[in-house]
């Protein structure tokens, strides 16, 4: 595999605009373990080895076991390993990236909402999307892990 082209280089606008929505959605006060378990989800479902590799790396500096990262893709059958409210929004983060098999039910809105109010709400969907237009942009150039 090989990178297509540096979008960073090719268009700085459009990464610095990628860059104010990922800062927007990392600073809104969201969990940062609960961001990385978003952002992993999502990589793995869109295939993205490049954000895979980075953002597990990232949350193995955080302090989290291998077994819980190890199992990020099966949570459903991995018992107590992750809690109620990561459940929830790893669902949320699954149904938001593949949002055009049957939308955001409402049962799952409103288990999210057990946790979370509505301004948070909007926060993990900021995050679900911001990750989802990276594992994009990364899919369509090219990247791979440690391409820069």
């Amino acid at each position: 595999m090989s990178l297509r082209f540096n979008y960073r280089t090719e268009n700085p606008e459009s990464f610095d605009t990628m860059i104010k929505f990922e800062t927007a959605a990392a600073n809104s006060g969201l969990d940062k373990r609960l961001y990385e378990l978003i952002k992993i989800r999502a990589s793995q479902i869109n295939g993205c080895a490049y954000c895979l590799d980075m953002h597990t790396k990232d949350l193995r500096k955080m302090g989290e076991t291998e077994q819980r990262i190890n199992l990020i893709s099966v949570w459903r059958e991995s018992n107590n390993l992750f809690t109620d409210e990561e459940k929830a929004v790893l669902a949320l983060t699954e149904a938001v990236t593949l949002i055009s098999y049957q939308g955001v039910p409402n049962e799952l809105y409103e288990e999210v909402r057990t946790y979370f109010d509505e301004k948070q709400f909007v926060n993990i969907i900021m995050a679900i999307n911001t990750i989802n237009s990276w594992n994009r942009l990364a899919i369509s150039t090219g990247m791979y892990p440690e391409c820069f």
